[in-house]
């Protein structure tokens, strides 16, 4: 197998795995590229080593790396989705007096790609290129709670597949699965301190045109007895308002407390 083969077929595999809504065990991308197993698992380590695949040891599937979504993401840093969702973090700060973000699900893991900060406010963990366990983060449950349950199985096998921060954050699937549930009854995630101590977020998933979550909006505010803020409700709203835009901007699909967001 020649240089220039394999780089075709390593592309292959990594455009079969983004047309993918769930990662794919390594004999149905095989199947689905006609190669050989042999072959597909030679191109799968060699993606996995740099970081372009990652292997969910416990699925025993595939699904795209940190590596492709940084190649992906400098697109995204200078066209539409940036250029669209730029603005409406600029407008919710404003409106809000607190630290905005607009993250992107990569595997387990939540990608923070825009922080909109607030006059005042104190730098937060969730800078632009920090990754996060999803489940620890407003952001992340928002866009896990959207995900087929196939996805979410897959990403999320066993107790095993929970990362905790300093022993924050849910240890269990069943913890899991009701903070899932709770963002679905309520319409956003919230977290309190699970991220830091003394810090709590809001957070919506922005839906593409097939109800996909492609990215989520989060609001990060000081909450102590010395910073009282409003209910967790209102400041969800004007995150609501946030994607609502956004949504709007990439002809995406709103839910329907969105589309009514005043």
């Amino acid at each position: 197998m020649t240089n220039v083969p394999a780089v075709s077929q390593a592309m292959a595999v990594l455009k079969l795995l983004a047309r993918q809504a769930t990662p794919m065990p390594a004999a149905a991308i095989a199947r689905e590229l006609g190669l050989p197993r042999s072959t597909v698992y030679h191109l799968l380590t060699a993606l996995r080593d740099d970081g372009f695949v990652v292997h969910l040891a416990d699925a025993r599937r595939f699904g795209l790396g940190v590596a492709a979504f940084e190649l992906g993401s400098a697109y995204a840093r200078q066209e539409p989705l940036r250029r669209i969702a730029a603005p409406a973090l600029a407008r919710l700060v404003a409106a809000t007096g607190h630290n905005a973000h607009f993250a992107v699900l990569h595997g387990q893991d939540v990608l923070y790609v825009i922080e909109e900060r607030a006059p005042g406010e104190p730098s937060l963990v969730t800078d632009v290129g920090v990754r996060l366990p999803a489940p620890i983060t407003a952001s992340g449950i928002a866009m896990l709670a959207a995900l087929p349950d196939a996805q979410l199985a897959a990403l999320f096998p066993s107790r095993r597949a929970l990362v905790l921060r300093d022993g924050r954050g849910p240890s269990t699937l069943t913890q899991l699965r009701r903070l899932l549930e709770e963002c679905r009854r309520d319409g956003y995630a919230a977290e309190h301190g699970s991220v830091t101590p003394g810090l709590a977020s809001v957070a919506a998933a922005v839906l593409d045109h097939r109800g996909y979550p492609i990215a989520a909006v989060a609001l990060t505010f000081r909450e102590t007895a010395e910073h009282q803020q409003p209910p967790a409700e209102e400041l969800a709203n004007h995150v609501s308002r946030a994607v609502a835009a956004i949504s709007l901007g990439i002809r995406g699909r709103a839910r329907d407390d969105q589309r009514h967001a005043g």
